[in-house]
C-alpha cells in the first residue's frame, strides 16, 4: 500500500473482483488501508471510481485529489470497527436538529424557516411517524423517546459505507432530518445544503456576504457533496445524477 506523499510507483490501478465486493490493484499489488485493511469496496461505481482516483494520481500521491478513497479508507478503518459509536454521534444530532430551533425574530425570518423547514418536518411525521417539537430560541426541547428511536433506527439498513457518508451529511448541516432527507432523495443534496444554511443566507442578505465565511462555507458545501456522492456510489448509482430521478431506499 502506498502511503500518502509518496513517489507514485505504479503504472495501472485496476478493479479486480473480490468477494461480493471489488478490490483495487496497483499493477497487480493490492491496496490496502492506513491500518492495513484491504480495500474491498461494495459496488462497481464505486470501485471504478477510487481506481480512477489512483490513476490519475502525479509524481506524488495528493490525498486531497482522493475524496472517494479517502471516505472509503474512513469507511473500512473507522466506521467498520466501532459502528456503534458512529452512530450514537450521529444520532445526537437528531435529539437537537436544527429544524427544530427557530428564531424569534425578525418575523421574515420565521417565515422563511417555516416555509422551508416544516415540509420536512411534516414528511419524517408521515414517513416515519415522528413528531418532532420545534422551539424558539436556544432552550433546549426534549423529543420523545420513541421520535429518536424512529429516526435513528433508519440507520439500521446502512452499510458501513452509508453511515461515513451520512455521518458527514448529518454533521455538516447540523440536522439529522436533512442529512436523511438527502440520503433518501427527498431533496437533492444542493437543496440540503442551502436549508442548512437558511439563517447565514438570511443574514448575508441583510448584511452583506463576510468572504472569509463564504469560503469556509464553500469548502464545507463540497465536502456536502461529496458525502451524497460516496453513498451514491457505494450503492451502485452514478455520481451527480438528478437525486429526485432514483431514491437510496434504507428501510
Amino acid at each position: 500500500m502506498a502511503e500518502w506523499g509518496t513517489k507514485r510507483f505504479w503504472k495501472a490501478a485496476a478493479v479486480v473482483p473480490e468477494g461480493e465486493g471489488f478490490a483495487i490493484q496497483l499493477d497487480g499489488r493490492p491496496v490496502r488501508t492506513p491500518a492495513r485493511t484491504l480495500v474491498v469496496l461494495p459496488s462497481r461505481a464505486l470501485a471504478d471510481a477510487v481506481a480512477g482516483e489512483w490513476q490519475a494520481q502525479g509524481e506524488r500521491i495528493n490525498p486531497l485529489s482522493m475524496p472517494n478513497t479517502r471516505s472509503a479508507n474512513a469507511a473500512l478503518d473507522k466506521v467498520a470497527p466501532q459502528r456503534p459509536v458512529v452512530e450514537s454521534m450521529i444520532a445526537d444530532y437528531a435529539g437537537t436538529d436544527l429544524l427544530c430551533y427557530r428564531a424569534v425574530g425578525p418575523q421574515s425570518l420565521i417565515e422563511r424557516q417555516a416555509e422551508r423547514w416544516d415540509p420536512l418536518l411534516d414528511w419524517v411525521r408521515r414517513d416515519l411517524g415522528a413528531r418532532l417539537f420545534v422551539t424558539s430560541g436556544v432552550m433546549p426541547v426534549d423529543q420523545p423517546p420513541e421520535v429518536l428511536a424512529a429516526l435513528t433506527g433508519t440507520m439500521a439498513a446502512m452499510s458501513d459505507f452509508d453511515i461515513t457518508a451520512f455521518h458527514d451529511l448529518v454533521s455538516l448541516s447540523g440536522s439529522f432530518i436533512l442529512g436523511l432527507a438527502v440520503a433518501r432523495g427527498q431533496i437533492t443534496p444542493d437543496a440540503g445544503w442551502s436549508l442548512s444554511r437558511l439563517d447565514e443566507e438570511w443574514q448575508a442578505e441583510q448584511w452583506g456576504q463576510d468572504e472569509e465565511a463564504a469560503e469556509k462555507a464553500a469548502l464545507k458545501r463540497s465536502e456536502f457533496l461529496h458525502a451524497h456522492n460516496f453513498m451514491r456510489l457505494s450503492n451502485g448509482l452514478e455520481a451527480n445524477s438528478g437525486v429526485g430521478e432514483q431514491r437510496i431506499n434504507h428501510g
